[in-house]
């Protein structure tokens, strides 16, 4: 059963990532450059975002 429990939480996993890429996606560039954010840098923000223990997450150098 641990198995099936580790491939659900990776499936809920790229869902969120997944959901969190499409509304991103979905802001004009006026938008994401209201909150920081570059167009082409959508995936790897959101990827660093959902990275456990990392406390610079919300942070793109």
């Amino acid at each position: 059963m641990a198995t099936s429990k580790t491939i659900a939480e990776k499936l809920a996993a790229w869902r969120r990532y997944r959901d969190a890429v499409r509304e991103l996606s979905q802001l004009s560039d006026r938008e994401l450059s209201d909150i920081g954010i570059r167009r082409g840098d959508i995936e790897i923000i959101v990827r660093q975002s959902m990275t456990p223990g990392r406390e610079d997450a919300n942070q793109l150098n």
